[in-house]
């Protein structure tokens, strides 16, 4: 007797920065065989777009006239996800400094934020078999129907920690600096008008504090795994 394939499940993980959200979203794609799409990728590789073609992007206006302009391709393949502008690989000039102090001033524009947000609700509908999908307002605006709605949470100190340890060379920086950098794109996310980084009431929320990674996959693999289990 043949057993049923699992059934598709869209996932939606959502959190502020450093709290594993990306490790954590991939590492559950590739154990579950689903896709994976990093929405904060997105926005970064527009804002790169922006500083790269001599955007104001402290001008709102200016943002909104050219965010329709640039073609952003997200792969959604968990062990290689990749993410294209204009047809030229993004992955890595996106991860700047310049870029990371940028992106919340883009990504508050509403003209920027529906054009981005129309492009994951797309991937997301034609992802075969289910997707995990990660970022800052999806189980609230972007996935409301998402199978299952997740947020990770972490203190200040955990995440300014792990992000100080992904930073490399001339990026890298001190605990401290971290820390600041981190409550200030928090405080930008939460407040701005347009789809800000807040918890869904549906969400399982889970702090990521005293957790390895390996724990956090765990916790969110058992989620996904009773939720195909307990069918839509």
């Amino acid at each position: 007797m043949e057993t049923a394939a699992p059934s598709a499940v869209i996932v939606a993980i959502d959190g502020p920065s450093g709290t594993g959200k990306s490790s954590t979203s991939k590492a559950v794609a590739a154990k579950l065989g689903l896709r994976y799409l990093d929405t904060g990728a997105q926005y970064r590789a527009i804002t790169w777009w922006m500083i790269s073609n001599g955007v104001d992007v402290e001008d709102a206006h200016a943002v909104a006239v050219a965010a329709g302009k640039p073609s952003i391709v997200s792969g959604t393949d968990p062990s290689a996800p990749t993410i294209t502008v204009d047809g030229l690989d993004a992955a890595g000039p996106i991860r700047t400094k310049e870029v990371t102090s940028k992106v919340s001033a883009v990504s508050a524009v509403p003209e920027v934020r529906s054009i981005i947000t129309e492009l994951q609700r797309t991937i997301a509908a034609e992802a075969d078999g289910g997707i995990v999908v990660e970022g800052r307002d999806i189980g609230t605006t972007v996935l409301p129907d998402a199978d299952l709605k997740i947020f990770l949470t972490a203190s200040p100190e955990a995440r300014a920690a792990r992000r100080s340890g992904e930073l490399k060379g001339k990026e890298a920086t001190d605990l401290a600096a971290t820390r600041e950098a981190l409550i200030k794109r928090d405080a930008a996310d939460s407040g701005r008008k347009t789809s800000p980084l807040a918890k869904a009431e549906d969400a399982v929320e889970v702090d990521t504090t005293e957790l390895t990674l390996d724990q956090v996959i765990e916790c969110v693999v058992t989620l996904v795994e009773e939720k195909r289990a307990g069918g839509k």
